[in-house]
């Protein structure tokens, strides 16, 4: 994807349904961790645009180090928003490694399909499948109307939740 926000669209998604279990800002460390790569070889020049990072071993390198370093400035975030107040809200690390490596893993595939230079399996081959799968304008759409979608299905939930579920004493 041109840019990071793209990919929050299917995070929105995942959030709406998953709720607790998953933290969207994790999740959006890992779409601006994997793309400081790019970011660096756009600025020097020089490199793989789409390189080591944009693999599913570098995925999994890169999850890890979104989810260690992506907890706790979630939960800081989180604090300077207002949203933690007395430090309540505690991401389970779980939560932060199942949120790092979905963000993580879905940016190679979403990438592999429309960047010719992404090859996600290396190095085990050279060839990425996913390349047209779908054309860059339905991913682009596809992509912003998660994000609706993800939207309206977290409220949605939230209200069920808090409306529906049954009250334990």
């Amino acid at each position: 994807m041109p840019f990071t926000p793209f990919h929050m669209g299917p995070g929105m998604v995942i959030k709406a349904l998953l709720q607790g279990s998953f933290s969207l800002m994790v999740f959006g460390w890992a779409q601006i961790v994997m793309d400081i790569q790019p970011l660096i070889v756009l600025i020097t020049g020089e490199g793989h645009l789409h390189g080591f990072s944009h693999t599913y071993v570098g995925a999994i390198l890169l999850a890890i180090f979104s989810a260690l370093s992506g907890k706790y400035l979630s939960e800081i975030g989180l604090f300077i928003l207002g949203l933690n107040k007395q430090w309540q809200v505690q991401i389970a690390w779980w939560v932060a490694f199942l949120s790092a490596f979905i963000g993580t893993f879905s940016h190679v595939l979403l990438d592999a399909i429309m960047h010719s230079d992404v090859e996600p399996f290396y190095p085990f081959t050279l060839n990425n499948p996913f390349l047209g799968v779908i054309s860059v304008q339905t991913l682009h759409k596809w992509c912003i109307y998660s994000a609706f979608v993800g939207g309206i299905l977290y409220f949605l939930v939230m209200g069920y939740l808090k409306f529906y579920r049954p009250k334990y004493k």
